[in-house]
């Protein structure tokens, strides 16, 4: 069978995923199922492998999802902990007594504070926790959604403690080490340098937006929701941009180069954040004149929902330090456990509860390392200390965990789908003639070799609009990369580009394309009471993502052909 009818059949649950999801607008809860059903049925029909082993490659992709899993509850969980014990409630109090200037208000919250959040949470929690903030202080609520659904992308490439490096390139193990036991790797000798690689190129690709988006953002708001409907407004308060830029900038360079995936968006936002909140507050780059969208009954109908935007007052239940505290937390314990000289990194991922040989299959496996999965430290172990911390009651600990617990059922079964999808498309390729009897490469490879053909060098310009497509329909850039990572590999080594920078291209792209996610779009939409108005939005947001695309097209293409072609 031709590589072009493979790759097609291999393209059939990607599009059944994005015609029920985004044409018939299905929750990802049925649509990830007959997604998965249509690469099994490809998968025994076209590839002609054994129906017991494409279970057996479901069963792998579902203990990998219960690790995602636990990742998600554990982020969830600290979250409504937080929300119970008025934590949560005490940080956004302090968040809007800043500034007046809405144009400051927008990098603070929607930039910066939603940033941190996606490095401490992630999962979709930034837009839908910042946006009700900007939206009680005085923003239109499309605005609102708008401004925290466009920034909550640069921050996920590598999302809630790295999740989306560590674990949606995992299924890249074995490539990797194939590549440094033949010697053409010369640059990584394990999967943790080469996760390290990538979090370092994906940060240089994604330092111009990281400039030129809040600038970019602020003359957009001025423009279509400000009285005078002009760029220039948002764009005179170009140097408190820059300063917000640099902030975040130097700590998410550092630890990205220095220490790991797990630690640049997260610190980058926090430290980031106590850099401008000061500067703010000292007027530091502020615009001598304030700006404000004008008065509420002049404002364009579609602008408002069903949420009022006048009567929501946060209030202080404790000191700043002690709201913010559970947060510091999750940062020191990362550090601690994350770094190997410190001794306790190896201790807890030996810990880990393994799958071997499922349904008898030598070479599939999978294990859980449920100590060093974020999600149990430092997650549930913060949200058990801020019952401590906070003084919460017994109600309130119940309802928390109890809200956690029941967040988690629509995420189950969309995960559990989607990474079993991923299994299969990798185990597809298995050099076993009793499992392969056509010898086919896997799911993505065919795709790979179609897309080379079609695109030629030109990939580089491509390859992070793949990586948005991924989140666009999975809802995650996590699942993106693990869908993605191996048909970016595959198309890097078939043109001869390097690996890295094409798979960080990827990881980027998975980023950019949480701004047009029918997921998150839908959960800001909720909270900001503007549902009905995801098209409206989508149609807004589609253009940052297209100039977010082109930049890094341009970046990761300059990085493959000019300054690294030495790269493996």
């Amino acid at each position: 069978m031709s590589i072009e009818v493979l790759a097609l059949v291999a393209l059939l649950p990607i599009l059944v995923a994005l015609i029920l999801m985004v044409g018939m607008r299905w929750p990802a809860t049925k649509a990830m199922p007959l997604a998965w059903l249509t690469a099994a049925a490809g998968a025994i029909a076209v590839w002609g492998l054994p129906a017991k082993y494409v279970a057996a490659l479901t069963l792998q992709g579902f203990v990998t999802a219960i690790g995602i899993l636990i990742i998600v509850f554990g982020a969830i969980l600290i979250l409504r902990t937080l929300q119970q014990s008025g934590g949560m409630e005490t940080i956004q109090y302090g968040m809007q007594n800043i500034t007046g200037d809405r144009r400051i208000q927008a990098i603070i919250i929607g930039y910066m504070f939603a940033a941190f959040l996606e490095g401490a949470a992630g999962f979709g929690t930034p837009a839908a926790l910042a946006a009700p903030i900007l939206l009680s202080l005085g923003f239109p609520p499309l605005a609102a959604a708008i401004i925290c659904l466009v920034f909550n992308s640069f921050p996920v490439t590598f999302g809630a403690v790295g999740t989306p490096v560590v674990l949606g390139l995992k299924f890249l193990a074995p490539a990797v080490d194939q590549a440094v036991s033949s010697g053409a790797a010369v640059n990584f000798q394990n999967m943790g340098d080469f996760n390290m690689l990538i979090g370092q190129w994906a940060t240089v690709m994604n330092i111009g937006m990281i400039f030129i988006l809040p600038i970019f953002m602020l003359g957009f708001i001025t423009r279509f929701f400000g009285p005078e409907r002009s760029w220039k407004p948002g764009l005179a308060a170009w140097k408190f941009c820059v300063f917000a830029a640099v902030s975040f900038l130097v700590p998410y360079l550092f630890f990205a180069w220095n220490v790991g995936p797990e630690f640049p968006s997260l610190i980058g936002g926090l430290v980031g954040l106590g850099v401008i909140i000061a500067g703010a507050k000292a007027g530091f780059c502020v615009p001598k004149e304030s700006w404000d969208f004008g008065p509420a009954d002049k404002w364009d109908p579609e602008w408002t929902g069903s949420v009022s935007n006048d009567g929501a007052e946060f209030k202080a239940h404790m000191s700043q330090f002690k709201a913010w505290l559970p947060y510091i937390l999750i940062g020191l314990i990362l550090v601690v456990t994350r770094i190997p000289e410190l001794g306790l990194k190896g201790f807890l991922a030996s810990k880990a509860i393994s799958f071997k040989s499922i349904l008898g299959f030598d070479s599939v496996n999978a294990s859980i390392k449920y100590l060093y999965l974020p999600g149990t430290i430092p997650f549930v172990l913060v949200a058990l200390l801020t019952v401590l911390i906070h003084g919460m009651p017994g109600g309130k600990v119940k309802a928390a965990w109890g809200q956690a617990i029941a967040t988690m059922k629509n995420p189950t079964i969309a995960l559990f789908a989607a990474v079993a999808l991923v299994s299969i498309f990798r185990g597809s390729g298995i050099a076993d003639a009793a499992l392969n009897p056509n010898n086919y490469p896997s799911m993505p490879l065919a795709m790979a070799k179609a897309v080379a053909a079609i695109t030629g060098n030109a990939w580089p310009m491509f390859a992070s609009f793949v990586g948005g497509l991924g989140a666009f329909i999975t809802g995650s850039n996590t699942v993106s990369d693990l869908l993605f990572a191996e048909f970016q590999w595959g198309v890097a080594s078939q043109l001869d580009l390097p690996r890295q920078i094409i798979v960080a291209a990827q990881a980027v792209g998975g980023g950019m394309g949480n701004m047009i996610c029918i997921h998150n779009i839908v959960a800001a939409c909720a909270v900001v009471g503007l549902s009905g108005m995801e098209g409206q939005i989508l149609k807004k947001t589609v253009w940052p993502f297209l100039l977010y695309g082109l930049v890094v097209g341009v970046v990761a293409s300059l990085m493959s052909f000019v300054f690294l072609p030495h790269l493996y």
